[in-house]
């Protein structure tokens, strides 16, 4: 319990601040995101522990402090209203009265946005999980996908060819320049900080300030379908902030929690799990350019893939 005190703490503060913003309702509001930012970014979790379990136990703790600060004001506040200000060419501070004041103008103007940011995240987290995809594994799960997956992986720059590829096939349906750029946007942000890392990181592992950026935009971009998908909740920003920052509090005590107790290394496949999860989610952020898919169901398909990994692991354990 003591690695979620500081999380209970943050929610009792945050439901306290629903109760004088909307009373009961905004309390009731705030629990639901809350549950919803979780559900989302439970597979997220479980990457931030396989990144963080090799970091510095200062950047640990500042992916705690520092971190928790950009992923509540930075991306659950700041971020939707700079997205907002630029679309409809008003200003920062115009768009905070518009998000305070008028928050049905305001959602409109995030929604006719909601392509690009798709786009974007859609691109980056495709990348995240086809790296860890085409990778050589030591121990695998889905066997048959990803032996053939590891013998593509051996054609250079593999990921970043499909992706483009990919970019492609987006561009020629949708025809929009605007989604274009977001895409190659998303994943020109994955590869500058894949690159910039590895030339700063001993054998591989992900450390520092850069460490930490890296983990700031994944966590960006886990939390577009959130923010986007709680107006569908309210359209109060305030009340979208504390439910969706408390969600975070939690995701993050979860994964030191998973580092302490080395939960990664006791269920093996959980992992994998994760990024099949992450791949789920990149393909229905892509999809989302095109069609309507709820949250509820890219946040029931990913909780399912991590259960099942979890099961198989615990299943395996018992054997060995």
């Amino acid at each position: 319990m003591k690695y979620f005190s500081f999380s209970f703490l943050v929610a009792f503060l945050g439901l306290g601040g629903a109760f004088f913003l909307g009373k009961w309702e905004g309390v009731y509001l705030t629990a639901i995101l809350t549950i919803l930012e979780v559900s989302l970014s439970f597979d997220n979790a479980v990457v931030n522990a396989k990144i963080l379990k090799n970091m510095d136990k200062i950047w640990q703790k500042r992916f705690l402090t520092w971190g928790i600060v950009i992923a509540v004001f930075g991306m659950r506040l700041i971020f939707p209203v700079l997205i907002v200000s630029l679309a409809a060419n008003i200003g920062f501070l115009e768009t905070i009265k518009i998000a305070l004041n008028n928050p049905h103008k305001y959602h409109e103007i995030l929604s006719s946005t909601e392509h690009m940011i798709y786009a974007f995240g859609g691109g980056f987290l495709w990348l995240v999980f086809s790296d860890f995809l085409f990778e050589k594994k030591d121990i695998k799960w889905l066997k048959p996908v990803e032996k053939t997956a590891e013998r593509f992986g051996k054609v250079e720059n593999i990921s970043l060819i499909v992706a483009t590829l990919l970019g492609i096939i987006i561009v020629y349906y949708i025809k929009d320049y605007k989604i274009a750029i977001a895409y190659f946007l998303g994943i020109l942000s994955y590869s500058i900080l894949k690159g910039v890392n590895s030339s700063l990181s001993i054998e591989g592992i992900k450390n520092g300030l850069m460490g930490l950026i890296y983990l700031e935009v994944l966590d960006a971009s886990f939390s577009f379908d959130g923010v986007i998908g709680a107006f569908a909740i309210t359209g109060d920003i305030l009340i979208i902030m504390l439910g969706l920052g408390i969600g975070a509090m939690f995701v993050r005590s979860l994964t030191v929690w998973m580092i302490d107790k080395g939960v990664l290394d006791e269920y093996k496949y959980l992992e994998h799990g994760a990024h099949y999860a992450i791949g789920i989610l990149a393909a229905i952020m892509l999809l989302k350019i095109f069609m309507e898919i709820g949250e509820v169901v890219t946040g029931t398909l990913g909780l399912l893939l991590l259960i099942i990994a979890f099961i198989h692991s615990k299943l395996e354990s018992k054997q060995s």
